[in-house]
């Protein structure tokens, strides 16, 4: 059985790497070899490519520029293991991934304990540098993007495999509570600024913080439930074209989507990391795509939010909610607004650099901002993001088609002038 999880601390560097590396290890600690090679989309990667593919980040970026005479642990490994930094050099394509067999999950195994050491031996001696100290910390972070997608990527595995397994014996009994009729705020408009503030980390897409104009609006007191989703399918929410932004209706066609990702044909039962679960009507709804949220928002005579509406909005709340740590790895009913946790919530603004908007130096400048095209800006962390990873400027970024994600909705509307 894992140990729960515990929320890092904010403690030394060198303690939050080892805590950070090794929660990534107790999230696959009921996993067996054979779970962690298998592909099942292009979107999805093996368990066994996150563990290692995390551990290059920390040996090409940090080891082999800072420490001398460091011993690689296998050449091999700089083109199996790097994603898409393509200033670092080629590396194997992206849908072929869950065609390794080799390296073995003992072999990553070793990789991981031989870079730890010798990350260990550097933050003991040489970490005081604050650049290399920022170096460090966004490999960290960088690491828990992966513990969600390690999760989120198991789950379609599992969900594709007749036995339906569970990724843990040992979460969290399922809970639910009573939730009130769909309502709305005031939303905070006039000009506001918006993005990171302060010397805490932050990725460079959160910068620079600048001036942003809220227009009058109403923003959803809490999560739309998969009760009222269901409601929206049931009214024929997929067969109005209507409802649907062109594209979405092409690829609801296309692809035969009727419910949410996950949910079985009676609308009463959905996969879980748990395994199979009765739909707790007064949870989120998730795994959702941004054609399937604007659609729903559509016939709930609403519209989603805007990035900053949401941000602005989301610093009035406290960072807590139902996390990584919680245990439940599935979005809760919850009588709060749930800004936080639970589900990553779909805007209604795409995924574009602030102004003076500038990427990191080098390679690393690769990480953020090549991506700013063709896809929207999601909020809010979800329930297997970790507690201390996320923060009101946080943005994520999902093609609008992407439901494999713990993706769902909060509503916003105009007020109009009468």
């Amino acid at each position: 059985m894992a140990t729960p999880l515990a929320k890092i601390p904010d403690a030394a560097l060198s303690e939050r790497y080892r805590a950070v590396r090794e929660q990534t290890l107790m999230l696959i600690a009921e996993l067996r070899p054979e779970d962690t090679v298998i592909q099942t989309m292009p979107d999805v990667s093996p368990t066994k490519w996150h563990l290692a593919h995390v551990t290059w980040f920390f040996e090409h970026f940090v080891l082999q520029h800072n420490v001398q005479n460091y011993s690689v642990f296998d050449d091999q490994f700089h083109y199996l293991f790097n994603s898409y930094y393509y200033t670092a050099g080629e590396m194997h394509a992206r849908p072929r991934r869950g065609l390794l067999s080799r390296p073995t999950l003992s072999e990553v195994l070793d990789y991981r304990s031989h870079v730890d050491t010798a990350m260990q031996q550097l933050l003991q001696t040489g970490a005081s540098d604050s650049k290399l100290a920022h170096l460090i910390s966004l490999g960290l972070n960088h690491e828990q993007q992966h513990q969600e997608l390690l999760l989120t990527d198991i789950k379609h595995v599992f969900a594709n495999n007749p036995l339906r397994p569970s990724a843990s014996e040992s979460l969290q009994p399922r809970t639910t509570a009573s939730i009130s009729a769909y309502s709305f705020a005031t939303g905070p408009s006039g000009l506001h600024r918006v993005g990171t503030a302060g010397d805490a980390f932050a990725f460079d897409n959160e910068t620079p913080r600048h001036d942003c104009l809220l227009h009058p609006h109403d923003i959803g007191q809490r999560l739309v439930s998969n009760g009222e989703y269901r409601e929206f399918i049931r009214d024929g929410g997929y067969e109005s074209a209507d409802l649907w932004l062109s594209d979405g209706w092409a690829t609801v066609n296309e692809r035969g989507w009727n419910r949410p990702l996950y949910w079985d044909e009676s609308l009463e039962s959905e996969f879980t990391l748990g395994g199979d679960a009765d739909i707790d009507d007064n949870a989120p709804v998730c795994h959702i795509s941004y054609y399937e949220a604007d659609a729903y928002a559509r016939w709930a005579g609403a519209r989603l939010p805007t990035e900053f509406e949401w941000e602005v909005a989301a610093r009035e709340h406290a960072v807590d909610g139902n996390f990584l740590e919680s245990n439940l790895w599935h979005p809760a009913a919850s009588a709060g607004t749930q800004f936080f946790g639970d589900v990553w919530e779909w805007t209604s603004s795409s995924y574009s650099p602030y102004p003076g908007f500038r990427p990191l130096d080098g390679s690393l400048g690769e990480y953020n901002g090549k991506f700013m095209c063709n896809q929207m800006t999601v909020r809010g962390g979800s329930c297997v993001t970790s507690a201390s990873h996320i923060r009101p400027s946080y943005r994520s970024f999902f093609y609008p088609d992407a439901r494999w994600q713990f993706l769902g909705i909060r509503l916003a509307r105009d007020h109009h002038d009468s």
